[in-house]
């Protein structure tokens, strides 16, 4: 039974870096993950001159209640957009000039909900070139604090950024959210304020964050639940295979741990404990239709063994998947179709019926330079031969490791 050490997750890693450089004292995170996207965080601070020790189980921020170190800094954000989105909102409550730019990718995706609310608060936050969009500057001089009205319909980062924010402004938060999607990061990022010493209360819509600062502490980092999922639907999708992810189960933070109730649905054994979670494999792949709104980065596992499945499987509610990396609803509509697959897209929406065309064996997947195309059909290389990636690198976003980690998977499985 092959227990699969995934990397620490993305969204807590970048959260927690946050927290850390915001609390009074010496943070110590245990197991972060380490990938482009957080060490292009933890870069970012010490652009902003906060100090990141990096050992390799564990890393050390001081924290820095007054904000970033420095009074000028120009931070490039890569292609993260916790990144892109957090620590503009972090030097906000700090003293000076900050200027942060992204990748083209991360230029393209959209920023204009969060850059409106903190607007509304006071910041001098100006967009260079495209209004919401990377590169932009930050001329800051402390957060009062007060209400503000957020769409977090695109994005929960923009609502995550400004809870995090809170105890930071002089007076506290009051964040009225007008919508709302993926609300599994959201409890994320309350359960962690939370570690660090802060209580947020929600009262229907509207988010209150007290003012008062972070405490430091020690924080284990769990595995990544969303590169768990590759692993999890490759045992679901041969037969009598297991796979078991130590460290991920009742209590995790992470909601697309939800992603093996949807395996559960479709016929495989699915365990959770509090030491871990364990699936196999059964023969069966029923279809099913399934509303993925709160755990849409898990979408393209599920598109990637769906013609795998006796029925048709239909994918509902997830139009902030067309704003991530790439649109991913296409992505995997067109890569799937270059499978042979027979798929229909709509706006929020896609179907895969079952069955792929034998002749397509050693299709080129487009990547997209998203790192969750590549990862996804990976698996559906389970069962087609001779799938290759014409941008296999882009996994190094979250998972550098994931092509050893994966092939180590196939043998294990007896592929």
């Amino acid at each position: 039974m092959p227990a699969v050490a995934i990397p620490g997750s993305k969204s807590i890693t970048a959260r927690a870096l946050f927290l850390a450089a915001a609390a009074d004292g010496v943070t110590t995170l245990v197991r972060p993950l380490r990938s482009d996207d957080t060490e292009g965080f933890a870069e970012g601070l010490v652009r902003l001159g906060y100090r990141v020790g990096r050992a390799p189980e564990s890393w050390q921020v001081d924290g820095r209640p007054e904000g970033p170190a420095v009074a000028e800094a120009d931070v490039y954000c890569r292609d993260g957009a916790t990144t892109a989105r957090f620590l503009p909102t972090l030097a906000a409550a700090g003293h000076g000039t900050y200027r942060f730019d992204a990748s083209e990718q991360m230029r393209r995706r959209p920023l204009l909900p969060l850059s409106r609310a903190l607007r509304d608060l006071g910041v001098d936050l100006r967009h260079e070139e495209a209004e919401g969009h990377h590169p932009l500057t930050v001329r800051a001089s402390g957060v009062e604090g007060g209400e503000v009205v957020l769409d977090a319909g695109q994005s929960s980062q923009y609502l995550t950024a400004l809870l995090l924010l809170g105890p930071l402004t002089r007076t506290g938060l009051r964040i009225r959210v007008t919508d709302l999607v993926s609300v599994p990061y959201v409890e994320i990022t309350i359960a962690m304020m939370r570690a660090f010493g802060v209580e947020v209360a929600r009262e229907g819509n509207v988010f209150v964050v007290p003012a008062g600062g972070y405490r430091a502490t020690t924080y284990a980092i769990e595995p990544d639940a969303s590169t768990s999922s590759y692993f999890f639907a490759a045992a679901a999708l041969t037969p009598g295979a297991e796979v078991t992810v130590p460290g991920l189960g009742t209590g995790a933070l992470q909601g697309d741990l939800g992603f093996v109730d949807v395996l559960r649905r479709m016929g495989a054994d699915v365990s959770v404990t509090p030491e871990g979670t364990t699936v196999r494999g059964t023969g069966r792949l029923h279809g099913l239709t399934v509303n993925m709104r709160d755990i849409s980065d898990t979408m393209p596992t599920l598109a990637a063994i769906a013609p795998f499945a006796d029925g048709p499987v239909r994918i509902e509610d997830v139009a902030n998947t067309r704003v991530k990396e790439c649109d991913r609803l296409e992505a995997c509509a067109e890569n799937l179709r270059r499978l042979g697959a027979d798929v229909t897209v709509g706006p929020d929406w896609i179907e895969i019926r079952p069955g792929l065309d034998p002749a397509t064996a050693g299709a080129e997947i487009k990547t997209y330079g998203d790192h969750r195309i590549v990862m996804s059909f990976a698996v559906t290389g389970l069962r087609v031969p001779g799938i290759s990636f014409d941008d296999p690198g882009c996994v190094r976003k979250t998972f550098p490791g994931f092509h050893e980690a994966f092939a180590a998977l196939r043998r294990d499985i007896g592929h």
